[in-house]
């Protein structure tokens, strides 16, 4: 579907952009719609699609030029982001996302040349596959209380704990994961390391979900998992700031992908109103419809502009963790409202599984609680507000 609703902002994009734009929607169409039921039925993207998308450079768009990327500015990511929402699997898209920019964005700015070498690489052509082990069965959003630890043993480090919610959990060919090697100093004592999935003492386990059904999460076990201390990644115990560091970008790619997959249902509506008839006429002619329409759509572009005008400060380099959490926080609850409610607008055949709303419902339902809750975004957004707190990037 053309990006009928809302004109393309100039203010953000350029004509290089728009290109990029029209040639990743080609790609998709053609190389990525055609599996999308089967995946979503199966719970397995299948291997050969990660290595198109390395080919084609979108594994690389803002990494170095020197491990195989494009050094392109942020907003090439925000397209690239925008039109994986716009294809209707969360999951898809959520396996693709959270390998560039939650396991690799690690990698490129904690490791060290030769695990970028090993790491990073192949990642970008998309001959390996990662994952970001953070979240814990028993700790959810709170990072500091973290149980998994590293154990320092001579020149290798001993992993025992349990990570869960994983995206790409149970296929990706390494894990890029938070452990507790000081327990004792909190959320100073934490480190960041990466992981070979044949690593012996490591198993995992798929999850059943609600929505995101192409993506494998999982929850992850490491028993006893010996790994060589040269796979520690940045200086042991600096792991809570770097993860606080990365919540900006992971925050703002969600609010990104909410208000995308807002303005795909909207469009999705807007259309089926138009080819709809009630009572003689088609039901975009309804007065009440119609304003229910206005509502929404100034919503989706009052996020769609901020998130631009947050993406332009990150790309510059600013720290934007307290408008990065801001966005997750409003965009991802306006979603899910806007989706819920072009569903009713489609009456019964929003219901329906051959329509898209009812997986876009179930997959927009995520955007609250992946990435650090509602609940936990408004408390860090208060602490700011309110108390003054300044959260400062790591040195």
């Amino acid at each position: 579907m053309e990006n009928t609703l809302l004109d393309t902002n100039t203010t953000y994009f350029t004509e290089e952009h728009e290109v990029f734009r029209q040639s990743f929607k080609d790609f998709l169409q053609k190389e990525v719609v055609p599996h999308i039921e089967k995946w979503e039925e199966t719970g397995t993207i299948d291997r050969f699609i990660w290595e198109k998308f390395g080919e084609m450079g979108y594994f690389g768009l803002h990494y170095p030029e020197a491990y195989g990327g494009m050094e392109l500015d942020f907003f090439y990511t925000v397209i690239f982001l925008e039109e994986l929402q716009k294809i209707n699997s969360g999951g898809f898209a959520a396996a693709m996302w959270a390998h560039v920019y939650l396991a690799m964005t690690h990698l490129n700015k904690e490791g060290s040349h030769e695990i970028k070498e090993k790491y990073l690489t192949p990642s970008i052509e998309g001959k390996m596959i990662g994952c970001l082990c953070i979240t814990e069965p028993f700790g959810g959003s709170d990072v500091a209380g973290m149980r998994t630890t590293a154990v320092k043993d001579g020149d290798t480090y001993i992993i025992n704990g349990s990570k869960t919610f994983i995206t790409n959990g149970v296929y990706s060919d390494y894990l890029v994961i938070a452990a507790k090697t000081n327990p004792e100093l909190g959320n100073k004592g934490m480190s960041i390391f990466v992981i070979d999935r044949d690593t012996s003492g490591i198993s995992s386990t798929k999850l059943d979900k609600l929505g995101w059904r192409a993506s494998d999460t999982g929850e992850i076990a490491f028993d006893n998992v010996v790994i060589p201390a040269s796979n520690l990644m940045g200086e042991e115990g600096k792991g809570f700031p770097y993860i606080m560091q990365h919540f900006a970008l992971e925050r703002l790619v969600m609010g990104v992908n909410a208000h995308a997959r807002a303005e795909y249902a909207l469009e999705y509506a807007i259309q089926y109103m138009s080819e709809r008839t009630a009572f003689g006429k088609t039901i975009d002619r309804f007065q009440a419809l119609r304003h229910s329409v206005a509502e929404m759509a100034s919503e989706v572009e009052m996020c769609k502009e901020f998130n631009y005008a947050i993406a332009k400060r990150l790309n510059k380099g600013e720290y934007v963790v307290k408008e990065a959490s801001m966005s997750k926080l409003i965009s991802t609850k306006i979603a899910d409202q806007v989706i819920y409610q072009c569903l009713q607008l489609l009456g019964g055949y929003g219901y329906m599984e051959e329509y898209p709303m009812a997986r876009l419902l179930r997959d927009s339902r995520l955007g609250p609680i992946g990435g650090g809750t509602s609940e936990i975004l408004r408390e860090i957004i208060a602490k700011i507000v309110i108390d003054k707190k300044e959260y400062k990037p790591a040195t």
